[in-house]
């Protein structure tokens, strides 16, 4: 079934501008980066601190979450792997497919923003939306791939928001 929507997606939604489209939004999280950088410019902004160190902490945790445990304990081939005459319009990734790990970035920062009770989740929940759409354009993920990146990144977004709150409120030793 799983194909069948992805074969789908290749079938009716398959045109120029997406095919230019999915890869530039995908590679804008390749390894985190446009997510690393909106936190960091969070946390260089004075009112805007405390919702950049819940978004750094929640990136924190699903790296560890989905990259060192899941993903190697996992194991799940790529989509692509059961289509050999498709033509991939990115580089085929090397690491396991299970979760999606562009979406559960996506997704951390959003929910940790949304946890720390930052507006700012909206116009992020934006950018995640299409990016896990992305990985199932381009092929790269199954969409409970994608569904596990969302599940991953609403708890370590939640647990990260939390653990900067619980951060916040250390006394600092003199």
């Amino acid at each position: 079934m799983e194909l069948a929507l992805l074969d789908w997606i290749q079938l009716h939604l398959r045109c120029g501008f997406l095919d230019w489209l999915m890869p530039f939004v995908s590679g804008l999280s390749n390894h985190g980066e446009i997510w690393i950088l909106f936190a960091a410019v969070l946390l260089l902004l004075r009112r805007q601190r405390a919702y950049g160190l819940s978004a750094a902490c929640a990136l924190t945790l699903d790296l560890i979450a989905c990259n060192l445990v899941l993903k190697p304990l996992i194991g799940r081939v790529r989509p692509f792997t059961f289509r050999p005459d498709l033509s991939l319009l990115v580089p085929p990734p090397g690491d396991a497919s299970f979760p999606s790990g562009h979406t559960a970035a996506a997704f951390a920062v959003v929910f940790a923003l949304k946890a720390a009770g930052s507006s700012l989740w909206r116009p992020a929940l934006a950018l995640a939306a299409v990016t896990a759409f992305s990985r199932l354009y381009l092929y790269v993920h199954w969409p409970t791939d994608v569904l596990g990146g969302i599940l991953l990144g609403a708890a370590v977004g939640w647990a990260g928001a939390k653990l900067a709150e619980a951060l916040l409120k250390t006394p600092k030793k003199d």
